[in-house]
C-alpha cells in the first residue's frame, strides 16, 4: 500500500509519544517493502524543527535531536521535491485557511492517489471533510 506520511508520523519513530507504537509498524513495514512510504522533501526539516523543539521543551536532552534525526533518516520514505506541488498546495491553504506545509502533503497525496498518514489533529480537523483520504495515524492497528 501506499501512504504519504507526514513528519509528525516519522518523529513519532524516536519519540515516546501516543501512537509511537502505530508509526513503528509503519516503519517496520516500510522496511520490509510492504507500504510504499512517500513524502515530499520537506519532512527532513520539519522531522528537525520537531526534534529541536522537544530539545528546548526539554523533553529531550540538548544534542539529541541530531541523533534521532539521522535515525529518522535510516528509513526515509521515498521523497519527491516539494516545488511542484506550492501552487496547489497555497491554493488548498487560502481556501482552508490552513498552513502551507501542511497542504503541501496534500497536495501529493491527491497526485499520487494515495492517503495521507497524519498524527496532527487539527489537520485532520480541518481538511478531511474536504480531503477525505486524509488518516490519522491513531486509526492503524
Amino acid at each position: 500500500m501506499k501512504y504519504v506520511m507526514d513528519s509528525s508520523v516519522m518523529v513519532k519513530w524516536v519519540l515516546a509519544e501516543p501512537d509511537s507504537d502505530r508509526a513503528l509498524r509503519l516503519r517496520d513495514n516500510l522496511r520490509n517493502s510492504f507500504h510504499d512510504l512517500i513524502s515530499p522533501e520537506i519532512f527532513t526539516v520539519e522531522a528537525s524543527h520537531a526534534l529541536t523543539r522537544a530539545e528546548r521543551q526539554g523533553r529531550i536532552a540538548i544534542g539529541q535531536a541530531r541523533t534521532l534525526f539521522v535515525d529518522i533518516l535510516t528509513t526515509p520514505p521515498r521523497s519527491f521535491p516539494f516545488q511542484p506541488f506550492l501552487l496547489r498546495a497555497i491554493d488548498i491553504s487560502s481556501t482552508m485557511r490552513v498552513g502551507v506545509y501542511d497542504c503541501i502533503y496534500v497536495a501529493l497525496a491527491d497526485q499520487e492517489q494515495c492517503e495521507l498518514v497524519t498524527a496532527d489533529t487539527t489537520m485532520v480537523r480541518a481538511l478531511r471533510p474536504t480531503f477525505p483520504f486524509i488518516r490519522t495515524l491513531a486509526s492503524f492497528p
